[in-house]
């Protein structure tokens, strides 16, 4: 059974969605202080936050069972993901619930700006009727420059141009075919600074983008620029932002997060007559606030269970797409690496990997990841998994390359992966069989077709008549039943290799028994 932990505020119908859940409990504690939190959250499989809670590399030291932290909303500002991508926790965000709710409010603010809405609505408030002091400009015929076009962007840019706005782009991992397919044309961002007449921001912050608008951004800006934010707060040099609106280079700014919130007294831009202030409202509206709830519970609930990683922020591979299709191939991945890890005669030092296939070949990197979970085979503390195996194997010196040419059989959607330790090397390979069933298919010039499940007896020895029934009658003097006996040999009458599934895992005493048969030269245990 799952335990969840909530604590921060979310709706009612993702706690609904929560306690439906046959396999997981939900306790939903709210407002918890950092001490609190801490001393609460060991024994917890998951955490469902907001923005209010902090998650911290001590915090995350301190609950060894957590595997999943869900984040409703697109940001993890507060989540220290380096330390949860090394403790081998999923990050799962719903970047896209709140979009439309975004992009709806980017346009609001920039109306507000553009028409002085708030200072006419305060100066009739106050009993004054002066509408001559209220003239502003449209944004029909304007240039609206976008910073990042990810999918709030996207719909900015669609309102935009219904209003009759020209809009350019500044976004490095943009195509211009992408861009120019939405009417949207991609620029550099200086010429964006000096052509647009608003700015709105839509960026992740990360190192490079902190500060991404300073003075000597707002330097290159037009004059009268009109500057909206409602992605995240660092993007904004504040201070350089309060003397742009000062000097009048900046006409106005429409901001819906700061850098502090909320801010105190001595903030550089709040009560400035030409700033727009909303108290980080970007995803509330009703239909956002369900969206985000619904989805993030159902993302932690199949994040736990392994069914899906939709919205994570932090494992080593893409998860769009059909993750249904691709789970079994990783799950195969997985298998490999641990058979790998058991017969190696040594540390891996080097890895190979070859897929072919067009369901394999969209998904190198999460097999990849499936091999790398299998092949350090959860040693480790935290564990290592999908999450963390990438980053524990590039620190333990592991080399791992897609190569091509492997003198492999013919399969469609096969996977096969060659390890290289110090005096040694080997090459397995596998399939789905209808899609869904794993199989070895080949390991090294031996073909065969065997289950990688359980505990699998590993033999090798020369071919002569006889070895089965010796092998046979002492696993039956041993009580250990034959699940499924599967044979490859290179030749007749050469060299044989078996791969015998059993029912219970063989002591030592087994397998002395085992190498003391006089046609086998090697048999190893690798539970699967």
């Amino acid at each position: 059974m799952y335990r969840i932990l909530v604590s921060d505020v979310i709706g009612a119908a993702a706690l609904d969605r929560l306690a439906q859940a046959p396999d997981a409990t939900v306790d939903y504690r709210p407002g918890l202080s950092p001490s609190a939190l801490h001393d609460l959250l060991p024994g917890y499989d998951a955490l469902i936050i907001r923005r209010e809670t902090t998650v911290t590399a001590d915090l995350l030291a301190a609950a060894p069972s957590l595997r999943v932290i869900g984040r409703a909303g697109k940001g993890v500002d507060n989540i220290d993901v380096s330390a949860a991508t090394a403790r081998g926790i999923i990050v799962t965000t719903t970047p896209d619930a709140n979009s439309i709710a975004t992009a709806e409010l980017t346009m609001g603010l920039m109306l507000a700006a553009a028409r002085h809405l708030p200072e006419a609505h305060g100066s009739l408030s106050a009993g004054h009727w002066t509408a001559d002091a209220f003239s502003g400009i449209q944004l029909h015929n304007r240039v609206l420059g976008l910073i990042g076009f990810d999918r709030v962007g996207r719909l900015v840019a669609a309102r935009a141009l219904a209003f009759g706005m020209e809009v350019i782009a500044y976004d490095p991992y943009i195509s211009e075919e992408t861009a120019r397919d939405v009417g949207v044309t991609l620029v550099e961002l200086d010429d964006l600074l000096a052509q647009s007449d608003f700015i709105s921001l839509h960026t992740p912050l990360s190192p490079e983008t902190h500060h991404l608008i300073d003075r000597d951004a707002i330097a290159l800006m037009k004059d009268g620029v009109i500057l909206v934010n409602t992605a995240r707060a660092g993007l904004v040099d504040e201070v350089a932002l309060a003397a742009g609106l000062g000097s009048g280079r900046v006409q106005a700014a429409a901001l819906d997060v700061l850098e502090s919130e909320p801010p105190d007294h001595e903030h550089p831009l709040i009560g400035l007559p030409n700033v727009i202030h909303t108290p980080h409202i970007g995803a509330s509206t009703q239909e956002a606030e369900h969206e985000m709830s619904v989805r993030i519970a159902d993302q932690v609930l199949a994040a736990l269970r392994g069914t899906d990683y939709a919205g994570a922020a932090n494992l080593p591979f893409d998860t769009n797409g059909d993750f249904a299709e691709v789970r079994p191939y990783m799950e195969l991945a997985v298998k490999l690496g641990r058979l790998q890890a058991g017969l190696a005669g040594g540390p891996i030092r080097r890895i190979e990997l070859e897929v072919r296939g067009d369901v394999v070949g969209r998904a190198v990197r999460a097999i990849a990841a499936g091999l790398l979970t299998g092949i350090l085979n959860g040693d480790g503390d935290p564990p290592i998994n999908m999450v963390n195996a990438p980053a524990v194997a590039h620190a333990r010196g592991i080399t791992t390359t897609q190569t091509v040419g492997m003198n492999i059989l013919d399969y469609p959607n096969l996977i096969a992966c060659q390890v290289e330790w110090d005096g040694g090397r080997r090459m397995v390979a596998g399939v789905l069989f209808g899609g869904s069933e794993p199989r070895i298919v080949q390991v090294d010039e031996y073909r065969l077709e065997a289950k990688p499940d359980g505990a699998v007896l590993v033999m090798l020895n020369r071919d002569v008549p006889g070895v089965i029934g010796q092998v046979g009658t002492i696993l039956a003097a041993y009580e250990v039943n034959i699940a499924e006996w599967r044979l490859g040999r290179d030749r007749p009458g050469g060299e044989a290799l078996s791969f015998i599934n059993l029912d219970i895992n063989p002591g030592d005493e087994v397998i002395r028994a085992l190498s003391g048969v006089k046609a086998v030269t090697a048999v190893r245990v690798v539970n699967l």
